[in-house]
This record gives C-alpha cells, structure tokens and sequence, in this order.
C-alpha cells in the first residue's frame, strides 16, 4: 500500500532518499522522480512536493479514470513519468488548471490542487492533499530580465511566496553575501530599507538605489550584539553550511533580527547532519526550491508573522 509519494527535483533524487532514509522511511519504488514509501508521510525538505493522501484508483478506461479524479474533487495537476499518450487523454477530460506565472509578490494560489500519475495503463494513483499550492511544487513568476544582475532573485521570490509573507515597504532587511545584489534589488523593489553587507562590490544600478546601503564588509564578521536590530535578516552567501548554521544561531541568540531566510550551499557532497540542524531550530522551516541548486532554504518568521 502507498502511504505518501515524494517528489523530487530532477538530479536530487539522492538527496531525498537519503533523507527519508534517515527519517526512517523506506521507497517501495520510484516513479519518474516520484518516491513511492509504504509508510506515513513525513515532512521532507528536498522533496518540491509530498503528497498526504495517496489513493490508488482502478482506470479500466480514459472515461472511468477521468470520473474517478471528478468524484474526489476538480482540480487536479498531473505528474507524467509513463504512459503518456494515455494520461494526456485523461488529463484533457479534466476541468484545465490554470498554472499561470505569479506576477510577484502576488500570493500562492489558494485553491486546493490534487496531484495524480498514471502508474500503469489501468492504474492511477491519486493524492487530493499536497504540501505544494503548484503544480510539481514548481512555480513560475514573470521575469525581471532587465533589472536584476543575476537570477538569484528567483529563488528569493519564491521562498517569499510559499513563506507567503514579505518584506514590507519601510522595514529594514541586512542582506548578507550580497553581491552582485540580486536579492538587494528584489527586497528594494518592495520599498524595503536595505543594508547590503558583501567583501565583493554590489552592482552600480543596485547600489544606487535610495533605499539601499552598502557595506563592504565580510558577514562573518558581523557582531549581532553590536548590530542594530533589524526586520530581516537575509543571506545568500557562499560559505560551508555548518559555518552558517553558526552565524544564523548568533543572531538568533542575540534576538537581534525578526525573520531569517538565508540559502544553505552545498559544497561537495550534501551535509545532512547540519541540514537536519536547521531543521531542528525551533519554529524554522526547511525546503529544496525549484529555483535551488545544490543547496536549501532556511525560513524562520518570528511568532504570528506568518506560516510556511
């Protein structure tokens, strides 16, 4: 019986797997990149999308299959490993889903949204519930090909989206690591202060935006204590992820700053003790984006600012 069904972004399927392994969950077998687990679901970071509530469905014919999906609910996306021919069919007997590009910071979409496969031509498995609001837990904003000076934006947009909270126009961000000053631009296009903290020079346009600062100066040698609080603290810098998990608890400790988000680099291979580290911070949150590389997002909002 499959109890919950995991999906992973192309290329870490190792990645997750050895993190339900030490979850103490096992894969009955893969699916495309879908991970198929007899056991309960289980909260898992490198997974895009987990879903709660798998049912398998008989599917005698593209009609029946289609009607199956009808009578639990009518949204519904499909995740496409086989049979594919066949599961164009049925999905085209489906109400259409809309999966539209966000324009940011537009919010998630809130309708419920089911996520189904073809596991074989007369089989369908079927989960109503999901953690991701998109579908394949991968969104798509419109883009900024103009302003921003990396693609970095991206994936701090969509931490943001799914966090389903932002900066507000007035609060003041540290962004540290900032250079060439992709997530700056982002948080100063929110009407955000910014304080920009990077050894490496930020991007002329990015620097002289009004309501950004620039400190050229290592993050690490940063002392919270001697800092002035601030609304968010933000970090995309390069550094090995136990040196960051280090930083974030200092400026957690000192209470200096209200929210974390900060993007946890895997250099070499992935660091699953102090990624289970960061999961275990009281109140944070830890996911894999599909605007993420070989590395994670780290979320804490301070108490009722928000859910992840």
């Amino acid at each position: 019986m499959i109890r919950a069904a995991y999906l992973a972004d192309e290329g870490f399927e190792a990645e997750m797997a050895e993190e339900l392994r030490r979850a103490g969950r096992s894969i009955g077998q893969w699916h495309g990149r879908l991970a198929l687990s007899p056991e309960e679901p289980v909260p898992c970071a490198w997974a895009l999308d987990t879903w709660t509530e798998p049912l398998e469905l008989p599917a005698p014919s593209i009609a029946a299959a289609a009607g199956a999906l009808r009578a639990i609910q009518r949204n519904w996306s499909l995740y496409p490993a086989a049979q594919f021919r066949r599961a164009a069919l049925i999905e085209a007997r489906l109400p259409p889903v809309k999966a539209r590009p966000l324009v940011f910071p537009e919010p998630a979409p809130a309708a419920p949204l089911g996520a189904w496969t073809l596991l074989a031509a007369d089989r369908v498995l079927a989960s109503p519930a999901k953690t991701s609001p998109f579908v394949n837990g991968q969104p798509r904003f419109v883009e900024d090909r103009e302003g921003p000076p990396s693609r970095a934006y991206l994936k701090l947009w969509e931490a943001l989206t799914r966090v389903g909270r932002v900066p507000a126009a007035g609060e003041t961000c540290l962004d540290l690591g900032a250079a060439p000053g992709g997530w700056t631009w982002a948080l100063a296009r929110l009407g955000a202060r910014v304080v920009a903290v990077d050894k490496a020079p930020l991007e002329p346009a990015v620097a002289a935006l009004p309501n950004v600062s620039v400190r050229q100066e290592s993050a690490f040698g940063l002392d919270p204590l001697r800092e002035a609080p601030v609304d968010w603290l933000f970090s995309d810098v390069v550094c090995y992820p136990e040196r960051l998990l280090g930083l974030v608890r200092r400026w957690l400790d000192a209470g200096r700053a209200r929210h974390v988000l900060c993007t946890i680099k895997f250099q070499g291979p992935t660091d699953h003790d102090t990624a289970a580290a960061f999961a275990a911070i009281p109140g944070g949150a830890l996911f894999h984006g599909a605007h993420n590389r070989h590395e994670l997002t780290f979320c804490r909002l301070s108490p009722c600012a928000g859910a992840v």
